[in-house]
């Protein structure tokens, strides 16, 4: 990935909303005040005051600068909460990004992906935050330093500006190659992590194996090319402290060499030593803020943007997401593993959903029912064939058209009604009101007095977290909807009554059965047994699959709870 658009990406982000630039420009004048005023008052206070035997002059000056300096300290509180202001939708932007590309990858167990979320996301934005705090406070100080010497005595500015713009030109001279062992390093941390996960979560293999040898030899070389990546950042780091004795000292020592011929050309000892206040108490601090920051934040924030955009690939093509005509569901020469090398959970799969069908799908656990759910609705593309949904391939259909609602609901903090309507902020409140009664939640309503009281996830149980998903997918506009056991938590009764409503709302409906019941409410079903995938109607298969005719026979033996009537297939 180049520069450019890790440029294009700071700046789309940072210029969202340009007032808390404006805002933070604003304090910042205010916050080096006392860098423009320091020189000045010192000044007077030794030739107007002290100097001159006029002690109370000399402490008034030093009292006003005192005041600019709690000017100050009000100006730097306002400056950290405006910095934050414009770094949190940074990070926002950022792991929005991370996480997308991470969906699109569809990559199990990647520990770099992880890494990126868990930590590089996190010090991208320190680091800027840092880089606007040192950045801003160098330019805001430079300018007003050199607009207070320039008033102050004209004389002193060709001793001070031209090292600190020499030293300061070393610095900027050195960043690419900062830049680079900053990325050889971060490079290498990934990898470091990468091997470790790999090498832990195979600890037995290896142990059955003997290979203990072998994969601590493949693991030490990651990890000695990580400590050798370490060891050239720090070598190259060390032209900092070059850049912050030219700009930052060498003034000094040439005030110090000079101040007499400052003193021969009519210059006060006072002015001498409110030049000396400038540069050591307001441009050496600046500039070594900004050597230190720019050399460590800077380029590990470059660096850091650039691992993580430039991972995330190529943006989606195809446009906007397409609204098939229909929800007929079709599944040519489906085949999909979890990696190159894995063995196929699904092989050469040809399916039909005609639109409007109930399709329940059963099989043993671990024989791929969920990732037929995850290519149905689209969250999985198949490694061959295809599959279509109203003739548009599934992970390309409009997320409006269809909906998955895995085992474990998703709910946030915030109002029953906003999680019910979440989908559909428009739903009416007759909608919500038939929802809420098809799917047994009306005692919760009472519970929380009523939809708009504020609920908490951690105060729900499973099986209650499952209706709100169920009732919130009831109000979508979803004409397609994947039930992966997302009733697992309910009792067999309100399983049935969840069912129910789909089937009575319109629409394709495939239910990965977490009971074998939902089979004998289903037009058809779907078996796999792991050698081959049956379609038909409960009668069919019963004949036809002594896996399905085991299952239904065990559930009616054993599972049927007391009082609660065999369901009857529907015709």
């Amino acid at each position: 990935m180049s520069g450019g658009l890790v440029w294009i990406f700071l700046r789309r982000s940072l210029s969202r909303e340009p007032y808390r630039i404006v805002r933070l420009s604003a304090w910042s004048l205010a916050e080096v005040v006392p860098a423009f005023a320091g020189g000045h008052a010192v000044a007077r206070a030794v030739d107007d005051g002290f100097a001159a035997g006029r002690p109370g002059t000399g402490l008034a000056w030093l009292a006003l600068l005192a005041a600019a300096w709690l000017l100050a300290a009000v100006a730097a509180r306002q400056i950290l909460l405006n910095i934050a202001a414009v770094v949190e939708p940074f990070r926002d932007d950022l792991l929005t990004r991370v996480v997308s590309g991470a969906l699109r990858a569809g990559r199990d167990g990647d520990a770099a992906a992880v890494a990126r979320m868990n930590h590089q996301v996190e010090l991208a934005r320190d680091a800027l935050g840092a880089i606007i705090t040192v950045v801003r406070s160098f330019v805001f100080t430079l300018v007003s330093v050199a607009i207070g010497m320039m008033t102050l005595a004209p004389e002193v500015v060709p001793l001070v500006l031209p090292p600190v713009l020499l030293g300061l030109g070393l610095f900027l001279a050195s960043l690419p190659a900062l830049a680079r062992r900053q990325r050889d390093f971060i490079v290498a941390d990934e990898r470091t992590a990468s091997a470790v996960a790999v090498m832990a979560g195979g600890l037995r293999d290896v142990s059955a194996c003997g290979a203990e040898v072998r994969v601590a030899a493949t693991v030490g070389r990651q990890i000695g090319d990580q400590a050798r990546a370490a060891r050239s950042l720090a070598r190259v780091t060390a032209t900092r402290t070059l850049s912050l004795a030219v700009g930052g000292w060498l003034p000094i020592l040439l005030l110090l060499a000079g101040t007499p011929w400052l003193l021969g050309r009519g210059l006060t000892a006072g002015v001498v030593l409110g030049a000396l206040t400038y540069v050591m108490q307001s441009l050496t601090p600046a500039l070594s803020g900004l050597v230190q920051g720019l050399g460590v934040s800077g380029v590990r924030l470059a660096v850091t943007l650039e691992r993580i955009l430039g991972d995330q690939g190529p943006p989606e093509s195809g446009g906007p997401r397409r609204r098939p005509e229909g929800t007929r569901l079709e599944l040519t020469g489906v085949a999909f593993a979890y990696g190159p090398k894995a063995e196929p959970v699904i092989d050469g799969l040809d399916l039909v959903v005609p639109e409007g069908d109930h399709l329940a799908v059963v099989g043993p656990s671990g024989i791929g029912k969920s990732t037929l759910a995850g290519l149905v609705a689209g969250v999985l593309r198949p490694t061959e064939g295809s599959v279509l949904v109203g003739g548009v391939p599934a992970n390309e259909t409009h997320e409006a058209v269809r909906a998955l609602i895995p085992q474990e609901a998703y709910v946030f903090h915030g109002s029953l009604a906003e999680n019910l309507t979440y989908l559909t902020p428009e739903a009416p409140a007759e909608a919500v009101d038939e929802a809420v009664a098809a799917f047994g939640l009306a005692g919760l309503a009472q519970r929380f007095d009523g939809y708009d009281t504020e609920i908490d996830p951690a105060e729900l149980s499973a099986g209650e977290r499952q209706l709100i998903a169920l009732a919130r997918t009831y109000l979508s506009p979803a004409r397609l909807v994947v039930l992966d056991e997302a009733t697992c938590h309910l009792d067999a009764a309100a399983e049935a009554r969840a069912e129910a409503a789909f089937a009575a709302r319109g629409g394709t409906l495939i239910v990965v059965a977490h009971r074998i019941s939902s089979a004998l409410r289903a037009r058809r079903v779907l078996v796999m047994d792991g050698t081959r995938v049956l379609v038909g109607t409960h009668e069919d298969l019963v004949g036809a699959s002594p896996l399905y005719a085991d299952l239904v026979g065990l559930w009616v033996d054993h599972r049927l709870p007391q009082g609660i009537p065999t369901p009857s297939p529907r015709p």
